[in-house]
C-alpha cells in the first residue's frame, strides 16, 4: 500500500463527485474518479485501489452487478455504497454480495470520513503482509529470535492452513492482531475477507448488531435492516480482539455460530447459515472469568481447541535491540532522520525496562526518543527524557488519586500514554510496595504479610521498582 490511500469514487452526479473529492483530498487521500460503472469496473481492474465508493445507480451497469463483478474480481476490496433511502434494499442486498458498508443521501461527512477511514483500514490489514521475524520498516513485521518467538512462528505454520479457531493470548500490547493476521494470510481463506471487532470498543448494546446483524425495528433507532459482519466475512475470517468483554448475551449467540454454523439477525426469525473462521484474542484470564461465572466455560473450549500465547516483552529482552532497530528504521525517516543510530547505553536502558505495555510501549518510548534526538542518534540522555515524560502522571501524595487517573487519560487521549491500564497498575505497585517497606521499617516479611504476597514476590518488586530493599527476614505482625 501506497503512503497516500487510493480511493476509486464512481458517480455520475459532477456535484457529488466535486464535494467528495475535495473532502477526502483535505484528509489526504488520492481520488481517481469515473462516471459510469462499466468505466469503473475497468478502472479496477488496472490499478490498485484501497476502497471504492460507488454510487447505487450508475450508467453501463446495475449497481447489484457492479458490486458482484467488483468482489468477485477482489475480495478484499472494500466497496461503500452511496444511495437514496428508497433503494436500501437493494444496498442491503449489494451488502450480502460483499459491500463493506453504505451510505445513504443526503450523508453526513464526518459519518462518511469515519466509514472511509474504517475501510481503508480493513483493507490494510488484509492486504499487508506480515512478516515473522523479518524486518522490514515498509511492512508490518513480527520482531524477534527468541526461542519464544521461534515457538510462535512455528505453530502460525502449523495451524494456519488447518480448519480451527484459535485463542490468542497475551498481555497488552504485546501484538495478538499482527499474529491474527498472519494466521490469515498463510491460511487457504487467504483471498478471502478477513474482518476485525475490538469486542471492548464497541458498547455492549451495538456489539451483538454489529456482529450478527439486525432487522428493522429490532430496537430504537433501528431504521432499516443492517448485515452483521459475520455475514459479510462469509466464507472468510474475523478476527475478535478482547473477546474477554464481550457480554453472556453476546456470548450465547457466538457459541451458537461455532456450533451450528448459523446466525440470526437481532430481531430476525430467518436463520442464515455462515462459514466463518474465528481468531480470537485477550489478554485477560478467562479461566478466573469463567469462576466468576462472567465467561462461558463451552464457548471457552470451543475457542480453546489451538491456543498461541504471546510472551510479554519482559520475558524477551535479547529481542528488544532487534525491535529497537527495526522502529528506527520505520519511524526515522517520519521524523526527518534517514539513518537513525543509538548508542550502546542507550540501548542498554531500553533493554533493562520492565516493559508493562510490551512492544507497543517500546515503540512509542522510540519514537519519543527520535524526537529528542532529532537529526543525531539517540544517546542515554535522549532515551531518558523520553521514559521520563511517558512515565508521568506519576502518583503524589498531595494529589488526589481520581485527579492522577483524569490525567492519565487525559496523555492517552494526546497520544502520550501508550496503555494507561498498564501504567497506571505499575504506578500502583510501585506506590503499595513502597509505602509497605516504608512502614513495615524496611522488615520485607513483614510487608509481604500485610499485603498478601510471598516474600519472593515482595523482593522481586523491590527490585523491579528500585526500591529499598530493606532486609528479609521475618517480623511481627
Amino acid at each position: 500500500m501506497t503512503a497516500q490511500p487510493k480511493i476509486l469514487l464512481i458517480d455520475d452526479d459532477p456535484g457529488i463527485r466535486d464535494t467528495l473529492q475535495r473532502v477526502l483530498g483535505a484528509e489526504g487521500y488520492e481520488t481517481i474518479i469515473e462516471g459510469r460503472a462499466d468505466s469503473g469496473l475497468v478502472r479496477a481492474a488496472k490499478e490498485p485501489f484501497n476502497v471504492v465508493i460507488t454510487d447505487m445507480k450508475l450508467p453501463g451497469m446495475s449497481g447489484l452487478e457492479l458490486v458482484s463483478q467488483l468482489h468477485a474480481a477482489q475480495p478484499r476490496l472494500p466497496i461503500i455504497l452511496v444511495t437514496a433511502f428508497g433503494s436500501t434494499q437493494t444496498a442491503i442486498e449489494a451488502t450480502k454480495l460483499g459491500a463493506y458498508d453504505y451510505l445513504l443521501k443526503p450523508f453526513n461527512i464526518p459519518h462518511l470520513l469515519d466509514l472511509v477511514r474504517r475501510a481503508v483500514d480493513s483493507n490494510r490489514l488484509m492486504s499487508e503482509p506480515v512478516l515473522l521475524g523479518e524486518p522490514d520498516a515498509g511492512r508490518d513485521s513480527i520482531i524477534g529470535r527468541s526461542e519464544a518467538m521461534q515457538e510462535i512462528y512455528k505453530e502460525i505454520g502449523r495451524i494456519a492452513s488447518k480448519p480451527v479457531n484459535v485463542l490468542i493470548r497475551g498481555e497488552t500490547g504485546t501484538g495478538k492482531e499482527l499474529i491474527a493476521r498472519a494466521i490469515y494470510q498463510h491460511s487457504d481463506r487467504s483471498g478471502a475477507p478477513f474482518i476485525a471487532i475490538n469486542c471492548a470498543a464497541i458498547p455492549e448494546t451495538l456489539l451483538e448488531s454489529e456482529l450478527f446483524g439486525h432487522e428493522r425495528g429490532a430496537f430504537t433507532g433501528a431504521e432499516m435492516r443492517r448485515i452483521g459482519r459475520f455475514e459479510q466475512a462469509n466464507h472468510g475470517t474475523i478476527f475478535l480482539d478482547e473477546i474477554g468483554d464481550m457480554t453472556p448475551g453476546t456470548q450465547v449467540k457466538l457459541m451458537r455460530v461455532l456450533q451450528e454454523k448459523c446466525l440470526q439477525r437481532l430481531g430476525g426469525k430467518e436463520t442464515i447459515s455462515v462459514d466463518v473462521r474465528v481468531l480470537a484474542a485477550t489478554h485477560q484470564d478467562l479461566e478466573t472469568a469463567i469462576r466468576l461465572k462472567q465467561f462461558r466455560e463451552d464457548l471457552y473450549y470451543r475457542l480453546n481447541v489451538v491456543v498461541i500465547t504471546l510472551p510479554p516483552l519482559r520475558n524477551r529482552r535479547d529481542d528488544v535491540p532487534e525491535l529497537v532497530r527495526y522502529f528506527l528504521q520505520k519511524y526515522g525517516p517520519e521524523l526527518g532522520n534517514s539513518k537513525p543510530g543509538i548508542h550502546s547505553e542507550a540501548m542498554e536502558i531500553l533493554q533493562a525496562q520492565a516493559w508493562p505495555g510490551n512492544v507497543r510501549e517500546l515503540e512509542n518510548i522510540v519514537r519519543k526518543a527520535l524526537l529528542h534526538a532529532q537529526n543525531y542518534s539517540i544517546n542515554r540522555d535522549h532515551v531518558q527524557a523520553a521514559l521520563s515524560k511517558a512515565s508521568s502522571p506519576a502518583f503524589s501524595s498531595t494529589k488526589p488519586f481520581g485527579e492522577y487517573v483524569d490525567e492519565l487519560l487525559a496523555g492517552a487521549r494526546r497520544g502520550e500514554v501508550t496503555d494507561a491500564h498498564a501504567l497506571a497498575l505499575e504506578n500502583t505497585e510501585r506506590e503499595l510496595f513502597s509505602r509497605a517497606i516504608q512502614q513495615a521499617g524496611g522488615n520485607q516479611a513483614k510487608a509481604a504479610r500485610w499485603l498478601g504476597v510471598s516474600r519472593i514476590t515482595m523482593k522481586a518488586k523491590l527490585v523491579q521498582f528500585g526500591l529499598y530493599q530493606g532486609k528479609d527476614q521475618a517480623g511481627e505482625g
